[in-house]
């Protein structure tokens, strides 16, 4: 949807009574970002262009800030009546507690480190499911974010956690997660060896996402980064390390894109 079509349907709700003059005119001030004061620009179409609303990283910003930027992206869907989650990725605990004293209704994913505002009904559900796969129990935060962000995008998830190759008959075992998914995120540090396995037992895409948890040879991820582009088995997609957040986009906009094919051909 681009700039002319939000702009006549802003107009449209003010004519049909259900969006007040002022908030019209507060959205057209507003219509490609919005400035929050002197450090951030907010995205408030990025889910119009990209499927997802803008997240926010946690990182680097202060607690104030972080609170700023959610409060005017809660605004923005209630004025127009978006049911949208409000996400925010690498919380800490600490820096939640204090989010939740001006948000009080903020919801807290502890191992993803992950604060959202989730509304009662999310506007994104779409058929498909993302199963999602961990080497080891040291890998789970990432799979997490993963997992958190699949959900919050209104998809259907399954986890299955520490079945790495040094004990592969724990994953073998539980090879109907394999079967059933419709896309497969494999999180794995060390090594990495597993999503090569993963990749030649599944039929579906296959998101390999690198963990920077291993000793000092595995350089904070970086040899399993290169294990998992150097795999031999084909059709491997490979995100950044620790990019739980990411290879869930991309895990939803690969479900999204096969729903839309399956639509045009019926």
């Amino acid at each position: 949807m681009n700039q002319q079509e939000d702009l006549k349907q802003l107009l449209q709700k003010v004519a049909d009574g259900s969006l007040k003059p002022e908030t019209a005119l507060h959205q057209i001030k507003n219509l490609g970002f919005e400035p929050i004061e002197e450090f951030a620009k907010i995205d408030h179409h990025r889910h119009r262009r990209n499927g997802f609303p803008e997240v926010i990283w946690g990182e680097g910003k202060t607690p104030e800030q972080i609170i700023k930027i959610m409060q005017a992206m809660q605004r923005q869907n209630q004025e127009l009546q978006q049911p949208l989650p409000v996400m925010a990725t690498r919380i800490e605990e600490s820096v939640f507690t204090q989010l939740q004293t001006a948000i009080p209704q903020l919801n807290y994913y502890s191992i993803a480190k992950i604060a959202a505002l989730v509304p009662e009904y999310l506007m994104l559900q779409k058929s498909g499911l993302i199963s999602i796969i961990t080497a080891g129990t040291s890998d789970i935060p990432v799979a997490e974010e993963a997992a958190v962000t699949a959900e919050l995008s209104g998809f259907q998830v399954k986890r299955l956690w520490d079945v790495g190759v040094a004990g592969i008959h724990r994953l073998l075992s539980n090879l109907q997660y394999v079967q059933e998914a419709d896309v497969l995120i494999v999180v794995a540090g060390m090594e990495g060896a597993l999503p090569s396995i993963v990749g030649g037992l599944a039929q579906c895409p296959v998101i390999a996402v690198p963990t920077s948890i291993g000793y000092g040879a595995s350089f904070n991820g970086l040899s399993a980064l290169l294990t998992m582009l150097n795999s031999c088995a084909s059709g491997i997609g490979v995100m950044n390390i620790d990019n739980g957040f990411g290879a869930a986009i991309l895990a939803g906009k690969i479900l999204k894109t096969a729903n839309k094919i399956n639509h045009k051909q019926k």
